[in-house]
C-alpha cells in the first residue's frame, strides 16, 4: 500500500478563526500536516503555541504560532504546500494581497467556507454577525437576548473567540459573574463583550474548541445566541442569521470579507446608525444588500447615544476613547465618543503626541487614527500605557465610548463622562416580528 505524503499547512489566523479552522478540518486529519500558525491584527499573540493538548495525537509537541510578515520564510522553512487564510475583517485587495504572497512563495492558498466549518447544534441557533467590526453587533444582540427572555425563553450567547492568554485554560470559559472576567485574566475587549451580557442576566461562553463549547451551552438553553466577532460568519450552522451593516462605511458591504459573504447568507440585514449616518450612504448600503440578497428582509436602526453628564464636556477640550477594535482594524475614524463631543460642541484633543509605548506603536501601524484613543488593553503593561497616555494628554475632560466603563479598569484622573448606546429599529417589521415569527417556526 502506498502511503500519500501529508499535505504541508499553514494557517493565517488572529486567535479565534484559525484555531477553530484547525479543529473542525485539520485536528487528528491524517491527510495535513499543520507546520505553524501565523498571527495579526491582535498585538502579542505571535510567539505562542497552540498546545498538544488541543492540538491533538499528531502534534505531540503542539504547533507554533509565528507573526504573519514571517510567512514567505514560514513557507520555505516548512516547505509548505497550503496556506490557509483564517480570520476576518480584510477588504477583498488585502486578501488577495496575501494570497498573492502565499502564491508567488510556491503554496496554494484556500479559504475554508461556513459548509466546512459550521457545527451543527440540538438546539436552534440565531447568529448576529456584521458587514464590519464596530457596525452596532453587540447592542443587537443584547436586544435580542433580552427579547426571548421576556418571551421565557433559557438563552445562552456563545461569543466569537478572543483566546489571548493561556490557551490550555481557555479551551471552555464559562461566564455567569463578573468574578469570572478576573478568574480568565481576560482583556479589555473581553470585558467589553462579556461584562454587559453578564450584568443583563445572560450565561456566556467562549474559548478555543467551539464543539466542546457548544455542547456545554447546550446543556443550558433553549435557544444558543452566536454572538459574532469582527465581519466573521458563525462557527455554528444558524438558523436565523441576522447581519448588522454600518452606513458609516458605505460600500464596505461588497468590499470585505467575509462580510460579503455575511449580507449574502443573511435572513436580515439591519442598517444601522441610519441617525447619525448621511442619508445618501444609507441608500448606497440599501441598494447593495438588495443587489446581493433580494430576499433579505432589511430593517432599518438608530443608534442613539446617552451621555451620563453632558454639562461635563459641553463646550470643553476632550478626549476621546473608543472601542479598539472598531477604529483600528475597523478603520473607523471616530465612534461613540466621537459623536458624544460632537453633540456638545467639545473639541478633540489630540492624544497622539502623548501616547506611550505599545499605544504610540498602535498609532505608527493604523496611520489611519485621527485625534482619538483606541482603548488598546490586550495585558496588564499595555492597560498600564494606556493609563498614562489618558493622564498625559491635556484635556478638560475625557469621554469614555467603550462598551464597558472604562474607569473600572484604569484611573483618570480627569473629569470624565460615560457614552453608551443601543439598538431602536425604525418602522416595521421590527426584530420583535422577526423573532416570534422564527419562535413559531421552530416549533
Amino acid at each position: 500500500m502506498v502511503l500519500l505524503e501529508r499535505v504541508r499547512v499553514i494557517i493565517m489566523g488572529a486567535a479565534g478563526r484559525d484555531f477553530h479552522n484547525f479543529n473542525v478540518v485539520f485536528r487528528d486529519n491524517p491527510r495535513y500536516n499543520v507546520a505553524c500558525f501565523t498571527a495579526a491584527q491582535i498585538p502579542d499573540i505571535a510567539g505562542r503555541n497552540y498546545p498538544h493538548m488541543l492540538a491533538g495525537k499528531l502534534y505531540p509537541k503542539g504547533i507554533p504560532i509565528y507573526p504573519e510578515e514571517r510567512l514567505p520564510a514560514m513557507i520555505k522553512k516548512f516547505n509548505a504546500n497550503m496556506v490557509v487564510l483564517a480570520y476576518s475583517d480584510l477588504s477583498h485587495e488585502d486578501v488577495m494581497h496575501k494570497a498573492s504572497i502565499a502564491l508567488s512563495s510556491g503554496a496554494d492558498f484556500m479559504l475554508l467556507g461556513p459548509g466546512s466549518t459550521m457545527i451543527k447544534s440540538k438546539r436552534p441557533v440565531i447568529s448576529v454577525c456584521a458587514v464590519r467590526t464596530g457596525a452596532g453587533k453587540s447592542q443587537t444582540t443584547r436586544k435580542i437576548a433580552s427579547m426571548l427572555k421576556s418571551m421565557r425563553k433559557r438563552v445562552v450567547i456563545v461569543r466569537h473567540p478572543m483566546p489571548y492568554g493561556d490557551l490550555s485554560r481557555e479551551v471552555v470559559q464559562r461566564f455567569a459573574a463578573i468574578d469570572d472576567l478576573m478568574k480568565y485574566n481576560c482583556t479589555i475587549e473581553e470585558h467589553e463583550e462579556y461584562e454587559q451580557h453578564i450584568n443583563n442576566g445572560f450565561i456566556v461562553y467562549a474559548g478555543v474548541d467551539y464543539e466542546k463549547i457548544l455542547r456545554e451551552a447546550e446543556k443550558e438553553a433553549d435557544i444558543v445566541i452566536w454572538d459574532g466577532g469582527n465581519n466573521d460568519f458563525p462557527f455554528y450552522k444558524t438558523d436565523l442569521h441576522i447581519v448588522v451593516a454600518d452606513p458609516h462605511r458605505p460600500g464596505n458591504e461588497v468590499s470585505y470579507h467575509p462580510g460579503e459573504t455575511n449580507v449574502r447568507m443573511a435572513d436580515v440585514v439591519i442598517i444601522n446608525k441610519i441617525d447619525t449616518a448621511e442619508k445618501k450612504n444609507v441608500e448606497i448600503v440599501e441598494n447593495n444588500i438588495k443587489k446581493l440578497n433580494p430576499k433579505a428582509v432589511i430593517i432599518k436602526a438608530k443608534s442613539p447615544l446617552s451621555i451620563d453628564s453632558p454639562a461635563v464636556i459641553k463646550g470643553k477640550r476632550v478626549l476621546a476613547i473608543e472601542d479598539g477594535p472598531t477604529v483600528t482594524h475597523g478603520n473607523m475614524p471616530i465612534g461613540a465618543a466621537g459623536f458624544a463631543a460632537k453633540s456638545c460642541n467639545a473639541k478633540l484633543i489630540d492624544p497622539r503626541p502623548y501616547a506611550v509605548g505599545s499605544i504610540m506603536e498602535t498609532y505608527a501601524k493604523y496611520p489611519h487614527l485621527g485625534p482619538i484613543l483606541p482603548a488598546m488593553g490586550y495585558s496588564n503593561h499595555q492597560i498600564k500605557e494606556l493609563e498614562n497616555t489618558v493622564n498625559s494628554t491635556p484635556c478638560d475632560a475625557v469621554i469614555v465610548g467603550t462598551p464597558i466603563d472604562l474607569r473600572k479598569i484604569i484611573r483618570i484622573k480627569k473629569p470624565s463622562v460615560k457614552v453608551t448606546y443601543s439598538l431602536e429599529e425604525i418602522g416595521k417589521p421590527d426584530l420583535k416580528d422577526i423573532i416570534t415569527r422564527f419562535l413559531k417556526k421552530s416549533k
